[in-house]
């Protein structure tokens, strides 16, 4: 019988505007410090995927072949590069852990990276739209005009919830304070998040800017194994489900608010793993709008369609709260530089299970949920994590 991968190291760079100067120096930042963590040689590693969305940011491309530059003893490992919008990192480490499941290999290398702030801002929103169907979605404002069309249906069909918008984003901004990697470490708090202001402008549809995910440097690594090889190293997180659904590319082919694809991708996770929303200490969920953690409250099971709203007014995503979703400041706070976010999400969650979070730590955490999803919910990742050593 095939036996789940498990983490077995990690690290994690701070996220913002770096003054580290490409996607090379990032990959470098963290390569090494993972598998000094995982307390693997560089030799002993089979394979490296490294996840880059770019499409442009960066001028240099076949970023697999950058990190035996900051590694040379890494110079003939296979290396490869993955590409899937937002969830790249993600992908990244699936492609790792299909190798290692497969028996081809027993130490995979995991990173993700990304530089978006070495060009002007101006030229972004149009380079991010990559990830949508251009053909009918070439929104001028980029995927925060998408998400605004998302948020604007969404209150046309179950009421104004602008407020509890406003909520989800205080609560990462708060919990961000504890988390030494993050873009923003500030509490902005409900009165700033909530007002529409010189500093807090509208930016599309009912999306203020404290609703909308920051343009971030930043890269993040993982170092997985199979469980014989995890089962003599110091640490071990098993990923104890994980799953990938897709849905269409266009929203005109889909009902935009509804998240049917990571809707599906829960509820297998959930099956594979045998368990229920109820039995997860924490999740980790793709918030690059505000609307879309509130929509994902519903896709996870949380709250029924229409009602997500409902989990962050009765607090039952706060850091106290039922299931505290975010417990790092999320996308929205942490930072959201595309490749290294999937792998963030993981090393964010391994760090929680192995009581290694420092000030984040929540108490007694021993199941985790990762959601990361590419483009307007179209690729879907789901992991379920757990400490075994």
């Amino acid at each position: 019988m095939k036996q789940n991968a498990c983490i077995v190291g990690w690290a994690h760079s701070p996220f913002g505007k770096s003054d580290v100067p490409d996607v090379e120096s990032l990959i470098a930042s963290v390569a090494r410090p993972a598998l000094d963590h995982a307390g693997v040689a560089p030799e002993d590693v089979d394979f490296i995927t490294v996840g880059v969305f770019n499409n442009g940011l960066t001028p240099q491309g076949f970023e697999g072949a950058l990190v035996s530059l900051g590694e040379p003893r890494l110079r003939f490992t296979p290396a490869i590069h993955v590409e899937n919008a937002c969830a790249t990192g993600t992908a990244a480490l699936h492609t790792a852990l299909d190798f290692i499941e497969s028996g081809r290999g027993r130490i995979a290398l995991v990173v993700g990276a990304e530089k978006m702030t070495a060009l002007p801002p101006r030229e972004l929103p149009n380079i991010l739209l990559s990830g949508g169907y251009r053909k009918e979605e070439d929104n001028p404002l980029g995927f925060a005009g998408i998400f605004g069309d998302i948020a604007t249906t969404y209150f046309e069909r179950y009421g104004d919830h602008r407020e509890e918008l406003a909520m989800i984003a205080a609560k990462n901004h708060a919990n961000a304070v504890n988390n030494p990697y993050a873009h923003v470490r500030k509490d902005l708090g409900f009165e700033f998040c909530n007002t529409e202001s010189d500093r807090n402008p509208l930016v599309a549809g009912p999306l203020r800017r404290s609703d909308c995910s920051m343009v971030s440097d930043g890269a993040a690594a993982l170092v997985v194994a199979d469980a014989q090889t995890a089962a003599t190293l110091q640490r071990a997180i098993r990923l104890r489900a994980r799953t990938h659904v897709n849905d269409f590319l266009p929203l005109s082919r889909r009902d935009p608010i509804d998240f049917e694809g990571p809707r599906l991708a829960w509820q297998k996770a959930l099956s594979t793993a045998g368990i229920s929303l109820d039995d997860l200490s924490l999740v980790e969920t793709h918030d690059c709008f505000t609307v879309a953690e509130m929509i994902e409250y519903e896709a996870m099971g949380l709250m029924p369609r229409g009602e997500g709203w409902r989990a962050i007014k009765e607090g039952l995503t706060l850091r106290d709260g039922k299931l505290p979703v975010n417990v790092t400041g999320g996308l929205k706070a942490r930072g959201h530089p595309l490749g290294a976010t999937g792998v963030s999400q993981h090393v964010m969650v391994a760090m929680q299970l192995a009581g290694e979070a420092g000030d984040m730590q929540m108490p007694n955490a021993e199941l985790g949920g990762v959601f990361n999803m590419g483009g307007a919910a179209v690729t879907n990742y789901v992991s379920i994590l757990e400490r075994v050593k």
